[in-house]
């Protein structure tokens, strides 16, 4: 009996030093694509200890601890966690939103917020802007994944819109203002409660007293204005009211973006003083529509199923049977011609990009989504794939203020890192089956 207890002692006592060790990990033999827009590191070497990267380098100059876990990334494109700066998590394809916006929201803070937060995480995205949904669940969802009580990818979230008039059946998610005072006072509420930063929208609709106060009131409480810009009067009054980021191409199926905003964006890109001016044009809902319409293989591939009970992922699968027929992507025919030069606009006047893809609307699963708005800049609009992959790694965490703990691969900080088979440089689609992904020096696949 003695010798049994004995037994089981050394026995817990050498699982606790593995656990210990286990916490030292070096990832070797990759090629590192760090986020800065280097050339990228052959045979590279990368030691994580606890959730902090502690020394980046090779083969050659790297000493690799005797105690920590190798894992093997030869063969493999290295590089740090990707974001994705627009995704709607209590949203996961249905394509009825009057109907899922009645049925669902009991599920969307224990089901659906976090699986579509783990979908995220296991597609290799480690950080997302959450812009569109209750507080309370924002928060709590938030909250939950970075305490380490569920895996996903680490959230970043504006809580409800801020626009004119709600919809009818929509007050939880979307905040109407009624005046100066009226905005203000829901911008400190939305500030107290927590949130990352203020989605506007419909900013064309308000009078432009509305405009400004809400982004001054958000400036003054350090969060920044997401602003979305699918008419030209919400992008003008965005710029002259300050805001931080425009989201989506906009402007319908007009061919381009008309002059007098072109020349309001040169003049606020000229102006180094307050930064770069950032955009997340969410092109591939709009670009991959009709090949995902005549090719619906995509619906059978069960990656976004992760986390959905089996009658929502078969509400989800009816909604979208007839995806020709759908209302929500009737123009999108017509609007499909106009993106990349739209985007090219952009690109030319000196906005800097940032990949987003407003995953969980209609047929957009946060499974599939942020590889083929990558895949689409590449292939589709001809954009160098270093600068793709800093618009999804480098410049969001800039944007959201964390780039001294993510975004890049350095000493120092947070290990987000995924691994992905084959050279992504050259082969962005690569991306739509990550081998490995470490989040906080924690390997989730």
């Amino acid at each position: 009996m003695k010798n049994a207890i004995l037994l089981l002692i050394l026995f817990s006592f050498s699982l606790t030093i593995y656990s210990q060790e286990n916490q030292l990990k070096a990832l070797v033999g990759g090629t590192l694509i760090d986020g800065f827009g280097a050339e990228p590191i052959k045979n590279s070497v990368v030691i994580i200890q606890n959730k902090k990267i502690i020394a980046v380098g090779n083969q050659d100059n790297t000493i690799i601890p005797q105690n920590a876990e190798i894992i093997s990334t030869e063969g493999m494109s290295v590089l740090p966690g990707l974001w994705d700066m627009h995704v709607h998590t209590m949203l996961t394809g249905h394509s009825d939103y009057a109907y899922w916006d009645k049925k669902y929201p009991p599920l969307w803070e224990d089901v659906i917020m976090p699986a579509s937060a783990h979908q995220l995480l296991m597609a290799g995205v480690t950080s997302a802007r959450d812009l569109g949904a209750p507080l309370e669940e924002s928060i709590a969802v938030r909250d939950a994944i970075n305490n380490g009580e569920i895996p996903g990818a680490s959230l970043y979230v504006s809580g409800p819109f801020i626009q004119h008039k709600p919809y009818p059946g929509t007050e939880d998610f979307r905040w109407g203002i009624d005046g100066v005072e009226d905005a203000r006072k829901k911008i400190r509420k939305l500030a107290k409660a927590g949130v990352d930063m203020i989605k506007l929208i419909d900013q064309d609709k308000m009078t432009m007293d509305e405009v400004m106060a809400i982004v001054d009131e958000a400036h003054k409480n350090n969060l920044k204005v997401v602003a979305h810009s699918h008419r030209p009067e919400e992008i003008r009054r965005g710029l002259i009211a300050g805001a931080d980021c425009f989201e989506h191409t906009g402007l319908s199926s007009a061919p381009e973006y008309p002059n007098d905003i072109m020349e309001m964006i040169k003049e606020r890109t000229g102006d180094m003083s307050q930064g770069p001016l950032f955009w997340t044009p969410t092109v591939e809902v709009l670009y991959n529509y009709e090949y995902m319409r005549d090719n619906p293989e995509f619906i059978d591939e069960d990656s976004w199923h992760r986390g959905l009970p089996d009658s929502v992922v078969s509400d989800i699968r009816n909604s979208i049977k007839h995806s020709d027929r759908l209302p929500y992507f009737q123009l999108t025919p017509s609007r499909r011609p106009t993106l990349e030069k739209k985007v090219k606009q952009l690109l030319n006047a000196g906005v800097v990009l940032m990949i987003g893809t407003d995953s969980g609307i209609p047929m957009k699963f946060h499974s599939q989504s942020t590889w083929n708005e990558l895949d689409v800049w590449v292939n589709e609009f001809g954009i160098d794939p270093m600068y793709a992959i800093r618009g999804a790694t480098y410049w969001p965490s800039l944007w959201m203020g964390v780039s001294d703990k993510v975004g890049t691969i350095t000493p120092g900080k947070d290990a987000d890192i995924i691994a992905v088979k084959g050279d992504v440089l050259r082969y962005i689609s690569l991306l739509q089956d990550v081998d490995i992904v470490i989040k906080h020096g924690k390997r989730y696949k």
